[in-house]
């Protein structure tokens, strides 16, 4: 009741939500006639549906009643004949007199014909052995057909349960001393029984090559040898049981007794010799797999030749009840699960035998189905699932050969590098310096790529292109990294001391010239750089959506960070021009000795003879750069000068005309390279003209126009630099640099691109 009242209380908790969402307005009270009568209808239908249920609930009921009732009918029946077959029994007893004579005169009588059937057969027993090995010896001939294959069986089947029989008696009896004169008696027998076995594991292990000879005689009385013997097991195995279970009713009925003593599994040895046949056949397989990876399928093609066997002409020869063909495929299918997995679990098992197995699983379910096996009839699944997982095993080795391929280019690299070894570098054809080892990373790559290809995967693909993205890149940061901690160590460094800088400077030109070599595509004449080939390889292998949204970035992204590291290695061979070969030049700019000196002619001179050990080794695309870098250096250089100690430009000095005449000289080397000088560097050097006007502009008002001016052109210009210069001007007032700050904090210039005023600080 208190379950119904909940599921009451539930009902109108539903009901009422469901009210309020169809009356939501005055005017909803119209729909209420057709509500009710919609509701009344449904109520119709489920009183309907109930009714039903409750009388399909009742017939099984009374249907399940009468099972009962008859049952226990039959029982009380049981009982009944029993109880009447055990007063006949009782009754029997008392009316035939001398009832206990007759039956102790019968046990006498069965007794005597007992040992009367014994004594012939020990008398007929050596005959008998005799015709059974004169049967084995003919088929010793005649292995393939064995004719006499089912009476060898039939006679010694009888020598085994007569020699069953009488040692059965024996012991019962507890004659030691009879059994071992038994044993010795029968000892010949146990090398015919060995000599037949060895004939039915003969014809066992060649029962799919006899059926493909069409050998059908053969094929059936071993199907009949093997069908008595598991019918023998059958009987012996329930007489054991029965004796476990009611010893002294077994003893009692002694026809029970008669027959085959022990289990001689001819069914399992069957069962085992498919097995070995088929190892053997594996075991080939497996040989001429390892060595030819692409043997596989051809390697196996037996094991579908022998299920097709069994399938078309083993069914209709052996017992059904056996369903041969079921076991056939149960026990292959198992050794195929087994050796598969054994192989893709060797650690040692090579890349390309993986692959060829992830391959071959779709092939092999497909023959199978033309076998009239589905993939559900087939467990285990013949590689566990675990497809994704050796997919990934094998992507990691090629993965781990990219990676340790390009780990240990770039160790040799580095070594070379830090041994400042000349041998690791090359000439090309073109006369430009280059590192040995970037053609064989390039090799590498395309080589991996042609691996991952077989994969016939894309995502499989994708994942290791991924992959060789990554190592790229890490390339590029690895070759910055060392070449910046090289450079470094030359910070400190006096000309006298500076050993190993020449062979750097080598390097930085050859490590700039192979990021170019990466990028090089020249449509005059059809020559593409690495990347490009890349690229190519790539394209073909991938899915498009993978090449337009990620590989394209990936490699917009690489192309940028070649151009990027070979600028960076000018960059760093410039810097090391200035930091050890002008290193005591640059202290005397702007101060008392620099007046008197030539210091911007030997700079250029210096630059000229850079250019005449490099220039020719340096690839053209790189020249332009390179005299760029040096312009923008020394530029910065000499803007930055006015920081040195002692510097304080003076009314009277001439320094107006030294800058002019440092300019001249500048321009004169730089002209020689009339492109670059006429697109960026002449106009740069215009901020030389800026630092003069800083220094000669008038006090306040002046020198606040010219920041501003000079601000407005140069954005990121420094507030610390334009300190700086007017702190070296002779007539310096604490108000001057107040004034610039004032103006600086009124001032709101629009920012652009970098220009060469932040790196003048």
């Amino acid at each position: 009741m208190a379950k119904d009242r909940k599921m009451e209380g539930l009902d109108k908790a539903t009901a009422i939500p469901r009210l309020a969402e169809l009356l939501r307005h005055p005017e909803d009270l119209d729909k209420l006639p057709a509500l009710k009568l919609e509701y009344q209808h449904k109520k119709v239908a489920v009183d309907a549906q109930l009714r039903e249920g409750l009388r399909e609930q009742l017939e099984k009921v009374q249907r399940s009643l009468s099972v009962l009732t008859e049952g226990q009918r039959q029982v009380f029946k049981t009982r009944d004949e029993l109880q009447g077959i055990d007063k006949l029994c009782a009754e029997s007893q008392e009316t035939v007199e001398d009832f206990s004579q007759i039956d102790k005169l019968a046990r006498v009588q069965r007794n005597f014909e007992a040992v009367v059937m014994m004594k012939k057969g020990l008398e007929n027993f050596d005959a008998n052995l005799a015709k059974a090995e004169a049967l084995l010896r003919d088929d010793d001939d005649d292995l393939e057909n064995q004719p006499n294959l089912l009476k060898a069986h039939i006679l010694i089947s009888q020598l085994r349960d007569f020699r069953d029989e009488a040692l059965d008696q024996i012991r019962r009896a507890k004659d030691s001393s009879s059994e071992t004169t038994l044993l010795d008696y029968f000892q010949g027998l146990d090398a015919v029984i060995e000599w037949f076995d060895d004939h039915v594991g003969t014809a066992c292990m060649n029962l799919i090559p006899l059926l493909q000879s069409d050998n059908n005689g053969m094929v059936v009385r071993l199907a009949l040898v093997i069908a008595k013997e598991e019918k023998n097991d059958e009987h012996v195995q329930a007489l054991q049981e029965a004796q476990r279970d009611h010893e002294e009713l077994a003893n009692r009925f002694k026809s029970m007794n008669i027959g085959p003593k022990t289990v001689r599994g001819y069914k399992e040895k069957f069962l085992q010799a498919i097995e070995f046949y088929a190892q053997n056949q594996f075991d080939a397989a497996k040989e001429d797999f390892l060595g030819d990876p692409d043997s596989l399928e051809k390697s196996l093609k037996w094991f579908f030749n022998d299920l097709f066997t069994v399938q078309q002409g083993m069914q209709q020869l052996m017992p059904k009840r056996w369903k041969i063909y079921a076991t056939y495929t149960k026990t292959y299918h198992r050794m195929m699960h087994d050796f598969l997995i054994g192989l893709v679990d060797d650690p040692e098992l090579p890349p390309d035998n993986l692959l060829a197995i992830l391959h071959w699983t779709p092939k092999y379910y497909k023959k199978m189905s033309k076998l009239s096996w589905k993939p559900a009839d087939l467990v285990p699944n013949v590689l566990d699932d675990r497809e994704p997982e050796l997919v990934r095993q094998w992507q990691s080795v090629i993965l781990n050969a990219v990676d340790e391929w390009m780990d240990r280019i770039f160790a040799a690299d580095k070594k070379a590098l830090l041994e400042r070894s000349s041998d690791a570098l090359e000439t090309n054809s073109d006369g430009y310096f280059r590192t040995k080892m970037l053609g064989d990373m390039w090799r590498m790559l395309n080589e991996q790529i042609g691996a991952a290809s077989a994969s016939d995967r894309a995502d499989v693909i994708e994942g290791i292109i991924d992959s060789m993205f990554r190592a790229l890149k890490a390339r590029q940061t690895a070759w910055q990294t060392v070449l910046d901690e090289e450079c470094a160590k030359y910070n400190n460094t006096n000309p006298d001391q500076a050993e190993g800088l020449q062979p750097l400077q080598d390097w930085l030109v050859a490590v700039a010239n192979d990021q170019i070599a990466c990028i090089d595509d020249n449509e005059d004449t059809g020559q593409v750089g690495y990347l490009t080939r890349f690229k190519r390889d790539i394209e073909s292998l991938v899915t498009p959506q993978y090449m337009d949204e990620r590989a394209s970035v990936e490699l917009d992204s690489l192309r940028n960070g070649y151009v990027d590291l070979s600028t960076h290695c000018l960059s760093q061979f410039v810097n090391l021009i200035f930091v050890v070969d002008f290193r005591t030049t640059l202290p005397d700019f702007f101060t008392a000795k620099w007046y008197g000196e030539f210091a911007i002619k030997r700079m250029t001179s210096t630059f000229e003879d850079y250019m005449s050990d490099y220039g020719s080794v340096l690839h053209p695309s790189l020249s332009e750069i390179f005299i760029e870098e040096l312009s923008d250096e020394l530029l910065v250089r000499y803007l930055s000068a006015v920081r040195n100690r002692g510097v304080k430009f003076r009314r009277q000095d001439p320094f107006t005309e030294k800058f002019k005449d440092d300019i001249l000289t500048v321009f004169a080397f730089f002209q020689n390279f009339p492109d670059s000088f006429q697109s960026n560097i002449k106009n740069k050097w215009r901020l030389v003209d800026w630092l003069v006007r800083l220094l000669e502009a008038e006090k306040g008002a002046g020198i606040v126009n010219v920041y501003e001016a000079l601000k407005t052109e140069y954005w990121d210009l420094q507030m610390s630099w334009v300190e700086a210069v007017l702190r070296s001007r002779d007539d310096f007032e604490r108000s001057m640099i107040s004034a610039v700050k004032a103006k600086a904090a009124e001032l709101n210039v629009e920012r652009g691109l970098e220009t060469i005023m932040s790196k003048v600080k």
